[in-house]
């Protein structure tokens, strides 16, 4: 499965859709980092519970925010494309991996509809040393809450 899932991202990374993302970091993510990136994604989807379009928008990377003219463009397409990590009813983190050189962090989410959906959140690491959103990826599961 684990094998499966990799391919997957690695055919999402080379897609359009995700083609956005930055070049490799320079070092691997350490432990650390993958906190930052775990706090990241909790504050977007956080910012998303409070309807609050700004803060979601920024933590998108660059070429993210590129795509989208302001917050509120941002936001409409989050609510009409990616309802899972709009609402969520519950979201777990699993284990993260490397794609492609690419930092990868996989959610599962429980939607309002009792569906369980699988978010691939690739992520970016700025000049700074921040870590922003480059891209979110949702599949489906085959099964729902009873």
């Amino acid at each position: 499965m684990k094998h499966v899932t990799g391919l997957l991202l690695v055919c999402l990374l080379t897609g359009a859709s995700l083609a956005i993302a930055a070049p490799a970091p320079a070092r691997a993510p350490q432990e650390s980092d993958w906190n930052k990136m775990r706090t990241v994604i909790n504050a977007q989807l956080e910012a998303f519970r409070r309807d609050d379009a700004n803060a979601a928008y920024s933590l998108a990377a660059p070429e993210i925010r590129s795509l989208f003219r302001t917050p509120g463009e941002f936001m409409r397409m989050v609510r009409t494309g990616y309802k899972a990590v709009y609402r969520p009813r519950s979201v777990r983190f699993l284990h993260h991996f490397m794609v492609a050189g690419q930092p990868v962090q996989p959610l599962e989410i429980m939607t309002a509809e009792d569906q369980l959906i699988v978010a691939y959140y690739v992520m970016q690491r700025q000049r700074d040393g921040s870590w922003k959103i480059a891209g979110c990826s949702l599949k489906g599961a085959a099964a729902t809450s009873v």
